[in-house]
């Protein structure tokens, strides 16, 4: 997930502007999850997320029109980063359920690690409105294609079975994502790690119903 950056040096010692611009982008970034998570996204505001980043609110206009856009643009990160944690995970495995297992894994600590953006990423999306909502169903689906993706794979490779359908996989990650949410909004489980072994079940579960 986006990573805070550490100020940008200024005058002759100052990067290009690309350069300056993208650490300015993930100061924000981390700024803006940390206010989300703090008060939620109605609460928060360019002002706040700026002062949280240290930074003057003309610099947050100069890379968000308002605070829709840095959350859902926040959300696209962390959701891609965390797709490609899951992904780096699963390609560690020997065998169908060791894939599972460190697929679920990776994305659990990628949640642990970030928990300010996991909770942009889960909790506060739902609330930022329709533009914020489509990206957020847009992601889920992208979720449900690399399980799909990844059942066809494990089925050519080691005849395990695959997902009887798109609406499967989709339910669970929709699941997956609620388990989560519940943790991160009420701390159940205490420790995050012990929703892996009932998202394992979840998955062998599902796969075990399917048609070979």
């Amino acid at each position: 997930m986006p990573d805070p950056a550490p100020p940008v040096p200024r005058g002759r010692h100052a990067p290009p502007l690309e350069v300056r611009l993208e650490r300015q982008r993930a100061r924000l970034f981390a700024a803006a999850a940390a206010v989300f998570a703090r008060v939620g996204y109605a609460e928060a505001s360019a002002e706040a997320i700026s002062r949280e980043a240290g930074m003057s609110k003309a610099t947050f206009y100069e890379h968000f029109s308002n605070k829709e856009e840095c959350i859902v643009t926040l959300f696209d990160a962390a959701a891609e980063q965390t797709r490609a944690a899951v992904v780096a995970g699963i390609s560690t495995g020997d065998s169908p359920q060791e894939r599972i297992r460190a697929g679920i894994h990776a994305f659990i600590g990628a949640l642990v690690a970030y928990p300010d953006h996991a909770r942009t990423l889960l909790v506060e999306i739902i609330g930022a409105g329709p533009r914020a909502n489509a990206r957020r169903d847009s992601v889920l689906e992208t979720f449900a294609e690399l399980l799909m993706a990844e059942g066809a794979l494990a089925h050519e490779q080691y005849g395990a079975p695959q997902f009887a359908s798109f609406d499967d996989a989709f339910a669970l990650v929709g699941a997956i994502m609620e388990l989560c949410s519940r943790q991160l909004r009420k701390g159940l489980p205490e420790d995050p790690a012990a929703l892996e072994p009932v998202i394992e079940r979840l998955v062998t579960g599902l796969l075990s119903a399917s048609p070979r």
